[in-house]
């Protein structure tokens, strides 16, 4: 890959907005992780757990995904300056500053692990673990075409984490849940690299469509969605869940085949609504399906 030239936003400090760095670290895109770490909260605890747990489980949450998608932004805000579709973000557009991104990086990882803490020992020791590969994923794409995979890895750590804080114990269950998250977010970022095809082979950015091409790329998303639905039903068997559950599945499933069907190796212009809009219904419902399964009333 061709090495980019410095961009000259980086040397000025801009008066960023809170805006700004919402928008930096997309956190509206907080709706794919938090439901399912919010369900496995469910599971673990049989119901809602003490209002303590809960407060701690959001403040890590927040904590580590903020400190991830700051780090991204920040190790590829040269590549981000080169690409059209990307070069309007907060840090090449000279919105916030690297100094600005770097500090929000180091303040939310501290408040990750100060979370870890506060909720029992295990959560802590593992939190170093969780964030070396949160920020590992930021240079996968530019060595291996599974950097698909690594993201999904990334977002599956959710559901373990908030297993981790309700029991203090580290079990098969909500492994199986991650693996799960892992081919669901691999897959529709397979497909959200469709976008960058062009730009990515010319400065030798790696993914999945590099390598199997466009019709390729979209065939493996659907296998990689297929094995989610799979792990689904496996994860319910395994934590007991009632038939809620995989009625919400099912109903899954259909939402999954709509987004592919929105998506055609001649026609990607619809690529944003299979992203955004689609699954952050699949996550949500997952929640709702999971609370219907768990929930109990308090005596």
């Amino acid at each position: 890959m061709n090495a980019p030239t410095t961009t000259q936003n980086e040397d000025r400090t801009p008066k960023a907005s809170v805006r700004d760095f919402l928008e930096l670290v997309k956190f509206s895109h907080t709706i794919f992780a938090l439901p399912f770490a919010l369900a496995s909260m469910l599971i673990a605890a049989s119901g809602f757990p003490d209002w303590r747990i809960l407060a701690w489980i959001l403040v890590a949450m927040i904590g580590a995904r903020t400190a991830a998608m700051g780090f991204n932004r920040i190790v590829d805000r040269e590549i981000d300056a080169l690409n059209p579709r990307t070069q309007n973000r907060e840090i090449p557009a000279g919105k916030v500053s690297v100094t600005q991104a770097s500090l929000l990086v180091g303040v939310s990882a501290l408040l990750f692990v100060f979370a870890a803490w506060q909720l029992n020992n295990l959560a802590l020791a593992l939190s170093p673990l969780a964030l070396m590969a949160l920020f590992f994923y930021s240079y996968c794409k530019r060595f291996t075409h599974f950097a698909h995979f690594v993201l999904g890895l990334c977002l599956g750590i959710a559901p373990v984490g908030a297993w981790v804080a309700v029991r203090g114990s580290l079990d098969f269950a909500p492994c199986v849940l991650a693996a799960a998250v892992m081919f669901w977010v691999a897959g529709f970022d397979v497909i959200y690299a469709t976008m960058d095809n062009d730009f990515d082979r010319a400065h030798g950015i790696h993914s999945l469509v590099q390598t199997l091409g466009i019709s390729g790329a979209l065939r493996a998303a659907r296998l990689l969605h297929i094995g989610f639905i799979a792990l689904l039903g496996i994860f319910g068997v395994l934590t007991q869940l009632s038939w809620p559950f995989y009625a919400g599945v099912l109903l899954i499933a259909g939402f999954l085949i709509y987004e592919h069907s929105l998506v055609d190796e001649s026609d990607l212009r619809r690529v944003n609504a299979a992203f955004f809009t689609v699954n952050g219904v699949v996550s949500v419902v997952f929640l709702v399906i999971v609370a219907a399964s768990v929930w109990r009333v308090p005596n």
